[in-house]
């Protein structure tokens, strides 16, 4: 079971989603402190985190699950979002340098074929985030919040499907170390008992991320292909740009 974005958008504009979209946006700009001249996608359900990290970006669309729904981004322009499966991803091959999976992976029926399409998009170097809930973190319990949703993993868990769809597990970070509770004033904005918990226990943070980039070279048979002449199309289309 997952949230539809009705239940996304309701919990970003609640007090303890404003708490978290602080405490993940302050680690993804960490990460990924400048976005200037990049092709960015998003994938879930990216959009409360994508003002401030996406600033500078040539290109930024998001897909949104079509299990989930979809609602239209950014309210005060041209619509940047799609409706998508995660196994057809509609953009060409090698054709953006980030892509943000946040609200997407856990609540995924074919995590594989998400991951294998993000890396064809990808170009050669090109950079993943991917922010999960965390198996042994409390907001995995926390079922009146998305990230109680889905399939949490491990380290383990997300560095094998990384690596069985040819991605490069980069850095890792956690966040959400504060606990998932609105109501008390002595929360504030949770950045305390983040920092404090980003020391003293990061194996119970609400959300694991982790950064990762295209492998440039696959493994290929070693047969001899058949030696057949070349042909070369009669007419070949020019793009100007990628997408």
């Amino acid at each position: 079971m997952s949230f539809d974005v009705v239940d996304l958008r309701a919990f970003y504009a609640d007090r303890l989603g404003g708490i978290a979209r602080g405490l993940i946006g302050a680690r993804l700009k960490r990460v990924w402190p400048s976005m200037t001249g990049e092709q960015f996608v998003g994938i879930g359900y990216p959009t409360p985190y994508l003002p401030g990290l996406t600033d500078g970006a040539e290109r930024r669309v998001a897909f949104m699950p079509a299990i989930q729904g979809a609602v239209n981004w950014p309210t005060d322009g041209a619509n940047a979002v799609a409706l998508v499966t995660d196994e057809l991803l509609p953009l060409p091959d090698a054709s953006v340098g980030r892509v943000l999976v946040i609200h997407g992976l856990e609540t995924s029926g074919h995590p594989k074929d998400l991951l294998h399409e993000v890396r064809r998009i990808l170009i050669p170097g090109g950079r993943l985030i991917l922010v999960v809930p965390n198996r042994r973190g409390i907001w995995a319990w926390a079922e009146k919040t998305p990230f109680g949703h889905g399939r949490p993993y491990t380290r383990g868990q997300l560095t094998r499907l990384l690596r069985d769809a040819m991605l490069a597990p980069l850095e890792w970070t956690e966040a959400l170390c504060a606990p998932p509770i609105a109501g008390r004033p002595w929360i504030g904005t949770g950045a305390r008992w983040e920092r404090i918990g980003v020391n003293l226990w990061p194996a119970l943070a609400g959300v694991i991320i982790v950064e990762a980039t295209k492998q440039f070279y696959q493994g290929v048979s070693i047969a001899a292909p058949a030696r057949v002449p070349a042909a070369e199309p009669a007419l070949r289309p020019a793009f100007d740009r990628p997408w």
